[in-house]
């Protein structure tokens, strides 16, 4: 089967004053904010299937593929000549239920198209034990 990246699971957008930027994006677009962190100074926002994340010093834009299967995505991509800047690994354990269930685990991978813009690979998944 090909892989097929059909699903945008989040966009990170670069905000160079976090405090003026939640504003717009809850206030005048009237995104629902999910959660902020600052430090470090993130904050996301859910637009229907779709995360927003503000990033304060982040890079202009990174686009975050959602994939059922990590490691077959990554492996697939791999296979393609897709040259990653590490091994998926583990971003986020969601403690408190912000993005999901309590508990969900979010794995990423990254890699740059030609131009190298940053995009990634995202699955959730409930933690094994």
């Amino acid at each position: 089967m090909t892989l097929s990246l059909g699903r945008i699971h989040q966009i990170a957008v670069h905000a160079s004053d976090l405090d003026r930027s939640v504003t717009f994006y809850r206030d005048t677009l009237g995104a629902s904010l999910i959660a902020r962190f600052d430090p470090p100074g993130l904050a996301f926002f859910r637009f229907g299937d779709t995360r927003i994340l503000l990033e304060k010093a982040g890079p202009p834009a990174t686009l975050y593929f959602r994939v059922d299967d990590l490691p077959r995505a990554y492996e697939d991509l791999k296979g393609k000549g897709v040259r990653f800047d590490s091994e998926p690994h583990l971003i986020h354990r969601d403690e408190e239920g912000h993005f999901g269930p309590r508990g969900m685990e979010e794995w990423m991978v990254f890699f740059r198209d030609p131009d190298g813009n940053v995009l990634a690979l995202a699955a959730q998944q409930q933690p094994t034990s």
